[in-house]
C-alpha cells in the first residue's frame, strides 16, 4: 500500500520554510553574523547598513568594533575620532546618533544593549526596524523585521507587486507580521533568511528568479512581472552638484585634516558660494562641524 502523500504546506508556511532552508545553505559570511557576535556589534552593524551597501560597511564595522567593542568605549571617545572612523559611509549624523546611543546604553542599561523592543526604541537614533533587528539577530527573539529587502520579497511573493510603495504602510506591516512564525527561533531565522533573499536573489533591478527557492509561490512572477505602479514616485536625485555632494566634500577634507581648515580652502572656481554657506550652516546645526576663529577669518574643524 502506497504511503499517503504529505499534506502540502499553505503558501505562507511554504514561503517561510523554503526561504529558511535556502538561507541555511546560502547565507553570506558576514562579520556581524559570527558566533561570537555581541548585541552591541549587531546594533552597530544595523546603524551602519542603513542606506549603505554591505561591501562598504564590512571593513569599517570590523575596525570600529576593534576600536570600540562596547558601548562604554564608544561613549568615551572623542566626537572627532568617531567622525573620522565613520569615514565615507555617508550620512555622518548616524555616527553622532550611534555615539549618543552608546552613552544611553552605558548610563541607562549598565552597558548592556536591551533585548526589549520598547527599551531599544527609547534609545537615541533607534527606530522600529533597528529595534526589531537587534531583537531578532542579537537575541534570537520574535519581531517583525521589515527592511527594504524584506519589503520587496513580501510585495512580490504575497502582493504581486514589482516593488513596495515608497513609504511603508500599516497594511504592509500587518501582512509582514502575519508571516512571522510563532516560535522565537523560527521567527529570527525567517527574519534573517527573508532579508538575505531580498539582498542577493530578489533584488530590485535584476531579480535572479531562476535561483529563487520560492519562485513557484511568487504572485508577481505568476502575474507576468507587471511593472512598478509607483515608478513616478521614485525619481532619484542626482549626486553631482547637490548639497549632499558639497557636505561630503567638506566632511572629507575635515576628516583628513589634523586641525582647523580655513573656510576659503573649501571654495574653488565655479563653486556656488551661497550653496557652500548653506551646507556649512547645516553641518554646524547638525553638530558635525564647528566654526573657529574670527568672522573675517573663519576656519572649520570636526567637533572635539
Amino acid at each position: 500500500m502506497r504511503p499517503p502523500s504529505p499534506t502540502p504546506l499553505p503558501p505562507a508556511a511554504a514561503l517561510v520554510e523554503r526561504t529558511v532552508a535556502w538561507f541555511g545553505e546560502n547565507r553570506r559570511d558576514l562579520p556581524w553574523r559570527a558566533p561570537d557576535r555581541t548585541a552591541w556589534g549587531v546594533l552597530v552593524s544595523e546603524v551602519m547598513l542603513q542606506q549603505t551597501p554591505v561591501v562598504r560597511v564590512a571593513p569599517v564595522w570590523t575596525s570600529w568594533m576593534q576600536r570600540w567593542p562596547t558601548p562604554r568605549a564608544l561613549a568615551d571617545a572623542s566626537t572627532a575620532d568617531v567622525l573620522r572612523a565613520w569615514g565615507r559611509l555617508g550620512y555622518p549624523r548616524r555616527a553622532l546618533r550611534l555615539q549618543e546611543c552608546a552613552r544611553a546604553v552605558a548610563e541607562r542599561h549598565a552597558g548592556v544593549v536591551p533585548d526589549d523592543e520598547d527599551a531599544l526604541r527609547a534609545l537615541p537614533g533607534i527606530g522600529a526596524y533597528t529595534a526589531a533587528a537587534v531583537v531578532a539577530f542579537a537575541y534570537g527573539g520574535r519581531s517583525v523585521v521589515l527592511d527594504t529587502n524584506v519589503r520587496r520579497v513580501v510585495a512580490r511573493v504575497i502582493g504581486g507587486h514589482a516593488l513596495p510603495a515608497p513609504t511603508q504602510t500599516a497594511a504592509e506591516v500587518r501582512r509582514a507580521a502575519a508571516l512571522v512564525p510563532a516560535s522565537a527561533p523560527q521567527a529570527a531565522a525567517w527574519a534573517a533568511a527573508s532579508m538575505e533573499l531580498g539582498a542577493v536573489v530578489c533584488t530590485a533591478r535584476s531579480p535572479r528568479c531562476a535561483r529563487c527557492p520560492v519562485a513557484d509561490l511568487c504572485a508577481w512572477r505568476a502575474a507576468g512581472y507587471p511593472g512598478d505602479v509607483h515608478a513616478d514616485r521614485r525619481r532619484a536625485q542626482g549626486w553631482a552638484g547637490t548639497d549632499r555632494q558639497v557636505r561630503g566634500r567638506v566632511m572629507g577634507l575635515l576628516r583628513a585634516a589634523a586641525g582647523p581648515v580655513p573656510l576659503a580652502t573649501f571654495t574653488t572656481d565655479g563653486d556656488d558660494a551661497a550653496q557652500l554657506r548653506r551646507c556649512v550652516d547645516g553641518l554646524v546645526a547638525d553638530g558635525l562641524v564647528q566654526r573657529v576663529g574670527p568672522d573675517d577669518d573663519v576656519s572649520l574643524q570636526l567637533p572635539a
